[in-house]
């Protein structure tokens, strides 16, 4: 049976221990603190100190004030490896340091006193409690973290590099700030602040007996609710694998550079970028599984299955940085890994009306890459085709992402069993799916109004390629403001159908605005109204608008037709439709 150690102690009581030396080991995150945290700790202490800011309100035999928890292991070294809590241990530490400079010259015994207590909680002490100035009571490790080096100088020396932007130094020149100001409101009781934090402010020191003990107890407080990412145990479960192998250094830089990568792709994730990539990953071991159920675990709880067994292998690490760079790829539009057609079709599933098409194109990837790590453009182009047709359909006819599980599951396992993915069990029938089409209300607030337009924009022959970075609206070629000017359609609902709508460029959308369609003409060309001239829309349909007589409800209907015949014939080439 594992055993914990747990003891209430105030924050002189844990640092001040001639045993106390914290190590925050080289599988943490960086340190991540900034002013507004610090703010609010600052504001927590002091109205804990200062009620309704009179210190003589304060009972010193009774107040405590809860810190939080801090999770730590004894290592090989005797140090006690953080866990969790390395963010509020460090902040306090900064903290102290900055109490501590600013009693250098104070001479009245209350300061000496509260300054020899401080000193006792920085540095490590010698047989007579004297302070070992080289010796602090907290290092760090993190491999990540190219400030750390300015914190334990910082810590060792009270000394700062002017202007520096690390977060160390600024929380630190933070702390200072508030306590001048708190010694220019309170002189006579300045040192009653530090000597509260030091006797009154509770932390929860949790001492496990090994990092396995301490690594379970961090997931249970990562599930009540603490800031910690799925991603930060994975790594630290990866951390202690790649030790055993001798092979530590390497996965640091490796994480690390993982990290980087993940963090420039992913940045509309609804989780950390970390979490995205091990959530893709995640589906393609499924379906290798043969897992078809729509009852998807939580990611964490996915990978702890088997004693970890996923993150206990160096092929997840490989698979996992080929991965993450096929996505920089896509996000980067290579057109060294990928032709034109499959960027375009790339393009148009970026505006898909959920990520499930991540998913399917991850295990796909992962399935069928070749040693130099590059698909097939041909068959990648039929399989994006494919998925294309069936995901932005099924938004239609079985709205939501959860309703796409169980297609999307049976054909990432069809893929790992190298059978064809064609969504056979799932056709849909031609008059029902055109009836919802031509009866769906495709307001701009809903996504598949856009993946449609993007989609039809693609099908004239001469559109380019898009920029993923390049911002496009979804214009009315009829203004809905005219309507409410002019009328000018017998029937209002005709403003929101597909066929008065058109992906624009942000800038020429704004300018178009709420004009007449002749008006909207020249903007769209590049000739501005004001004799100006910009560049023309990249939309290649633009071309053909521009050389209209007119826009009129016949022609929205018209359009509106001409969209969904070929959506349809789309779905007909990719065999998607039921057999009449």
């Amino acid at each position: 049976m594992s055993k914990l150690n747990v003891d209430q102690k105030t924050v002189y009581e844990l640092f001040s221990d001639k045993r106390a030396d914290f190590l925050i080991p080289d599988y943490q995150r960086p340190y991540a603190w900034d002013e507004e945290q610090c703010q609010t700790l600052w504001d927590d202490i002091f109205n804990f100190a200062f009620p309704d800011n009179n210190a003589d309100q304060f009972d010193d035999r009774k107040d405590e004030y809860f810190l939080g928890s801090i999770v730590t292991y004894k290592n090989d070294n005797d140090q006690s490896e953080v866990i969790d809590g390395q963010q509020r241990l460090t902040t306090l530490m900064l903290l102290l340091r900055a109490f501590f400079d600013k009693f250098t010259n104070m001479q009245d015994q209350s300061s000496k006193s509260t300054r020899q207590r401080i000193e006792k909680c920085i540095w490590k002490t010698d047989t007579f409690g004297e302070a070992i100035k080289t010796e602090l009571k907290i290092d760090s490790e993190v491999a990540t973290d190219d400030d750390k080096e300015e914190f334990l100088k910082l810590l060792r020396t009270g000394s700062i590099q002017v202007n520096s932007e690390n977060k160390y130094v600024k929380n630190y020149q933070f702390f200072q700030k508030r306590i001048d100001s708190f010694l220019q409101n309170f002189p006579s009781y300045f040192a009653y602040l530090p000597a509260r934090i030091l006797g009154n402010c509770i932390l929860l020191p949790i001492e496990a007996d090994s990092q396995d003990t301490a690594l379970r107890i961090f997931s249970t407080l990562n599930d009540r609710g603490l800031p910690l990412s799925d991603a930060d145990i994975f790594k630290a479960q990866f951390y202690k694998f790649y030790t055993k192998l001798g092979k530590k250094d390497d996965f640091i830089e490796e994480w690390k550079n993982l990290e980087k990568v993940c963090n420039d792709i992913f940045t509309h994730s609804t989780t950390t970028p970390m979490d995205e990539l091990f959530t893709r990953y995640m589906y393609y071991l499924r379906a290798l599984e043969g897992n078809k159920s729509t009852s998807t675990e939580a990611l964490r709880k996915f990978y702890e299955r088997n004693k970890y067994q996923y993150l206990n292998s160096e092929n997840t690490m490989l698979d996992l940085k080929k991965l993450a760079a096929f996505w920089q790829s896509i996000k980067i539009q290579d057109n060294s890994k990928f032709s034109n057609e499959v960027l375009k079709k790339l393009y148009i599933l970026n505006y898909a009306p959920n990520g499930m098409w991540q998913n399917l194109v991850s295990t796909y990837f992962l399935h069928f890459k070749d040693h130099k790590n590059l698909l097939d453009n041909e068959l990648f182009l039929q399989f994006l085709n494919k998925i294309t047709a069936f995901i932005y359909t099924y938004a239609i006819t079985n709205p939501g992402v959860n309703a796409l599980r169980t297609p999307a599951f049976d054909e990432m396992v069809n893929l790992v069993n190298n059978n064809d993915v064609s969504f056979s069990k799932y056709r849909f029938d031609e008059t029902h799916t055109r009836t919802l089409f031509e009866t769906y209300k495709f307001t701009n607030q809903r996504s598949i109004t856009r993946s449609i337009l993007t989609w039809y924009a693609f099908t004239l022959k001469n559109q380019p390629l898009l920029n993923l970075n390049e911002s496009f609206h979804i214009e009315h070629i009829f203004a809905k403001k005219r309507y409410q000017m002019e009328q000018g359609l017998e029937k209002v609902e005709h403003l929101e159908l597909l066929g008065n709508k058109i992906l624009l460029e942000e800038s020429i959308n704004i300018r178009a605005s709420d004009y007449r369609f002749e008006d909207k003409q020249k903007i769209y060309s590049g000739e501005v109204r004001r004799g100006s001239y910009s560049k023309p829309s990249q939309i290649d349909e633009i071309s053909l608008l521009i050389q209209k007589n007119k826009f009129d409800e016949e022609d929205i209907i018209s359009r509106n037709n001409l969209i969904l015949d070929a959506f349809f014939q789309y779905l007909r080439a990719e065999d998607l439709l039921l057999a009449n």
